[in-house]
């Protein structure tokens, strides 16, 4: 099935007074990569979401965003007034605060580690915030994979309009190939002639036979357009199959093949018609080489 990499898929649910968002994001990379970000307190379930974003995903970089946002008295912190006490005692022994120079102003020291304690049981919370970031991932990644495989259906038909267009040039060449080696013959036989009568020396057959022999073999790309005609084949299967396999790097293989083939046909026509198909072909492939970096 052929899916595109680039995609976005988010959830939200409230549970406890507790509002929680999860959002999930995946643009093109070769291999798979993942970005979480979690709210600090939460830090341990990363390597949870990363295992289970391996199971769903295959390639890309992947950017999940998960937050938290709590309503009502319970989601109050707890002053820890012995905390803020001792850190009050110490500065009441710097000199400018003894002395009256300066003053002390509470509101800053709220921040300072230790003098608020997050509201409830810490264990409690992780585990109801596991049970509801779980499951908003799963309806995010379900959303975001609907999305990849909308892309994927209008990079599939793209696909194929490219490997059409190579058949409809491949189609040339093959015609096309059987002629040169019979009007390289004719060329050859007509300019021999022409010295040799001027010469007044009989042209040998032996000679032009091997001279266009040597042609043939020189020029022949039958068994390059075989091998491009079975990568397009291949390249077609691969398009069809309805499985969840990946195939974006197996089609960016083939396109690797595939011009491989072109570039050896180019090398060896000197024909014109030839070559003006060949780079109609190469074009193509190129396409594909470009479009299929964005296939998982």
């Amino acid at each position: 099935m052929i899916r595109s990499m680039t995609g976005f898929g988010d959830a939200a649910t409230e549970a406890h007074g507790v509002r929680y968002f999860l959002e999930a994001r995946s643009l093109n990379n070769r291999y798979f990569k993942a970005t979480i970000r979690l709210p600090e307190e939460f830090q341990g379930l990363e390597a949870e979401i990363d295992a289970e974003l391996r199971k769903r995903l295959a390639r890309g970089s992947v950017t999940v965003v998960a937050t938290c946002t709590e309503s009502g008295e319970q989601a109050a912190h707890t002053i820890n007034h012995a905390a803020l006490s001792a850190y009050i005692a110490q500065l009441q022994r710097a000199p400018a605060v003894g002395g009256g120079a300066v003053r002390i102003e509470l509101a800053p020291l709220l921040s300072l580690p230790g003098v608020l304690t997050p509201p409830g049981n810490g264990e409690s919370r992780l585990e109801r915030a596991r049970a509801a970031f779980m499951s908003l991932l799963a309806r995010a990644c379900e959303r975001l994979a609907q999305q990849r495989r909308r892309e994927g259906d209008a990079l599939r038909a793209e696909l194929l309009s490219h490997s059409d267009e190579i058949d409809a040039h491949l189609a040339a060449v093959r015609a096309r190939a059987p002629e040169l080696v019979r009007e390289y013959e004719a060329r050859l036989r007509t300019r021999i002639e022409t010295m040799l009568r001027q010469a007044d020396v009989a042209a040998q057959p032996a000679e032009i036979i091997r001279e266009v022999a040597v042609f043939a073999e020189r020029s022949d790309i039958s068994e390059e357009i075989q091998r491009l005609t079975e990568h397009l084949r291949h390249y077609r299967e691969l398009l069809a199959a309805t499985d969840e396999r990946p195939v974006g790097r197996t089609l960016d293989f083939l396109a690797q093949e595939m011009l491989r083939e072109a570039n050896t046909m180019a090398s060896k026509s000197a024909d014109a018609t030839v070559s003006r198909a060949i780079v109609e072909v190469k074009g193509a492939i190129d396409r594909i080489k470009e479009q299929v970096q964005n296939v998982e």
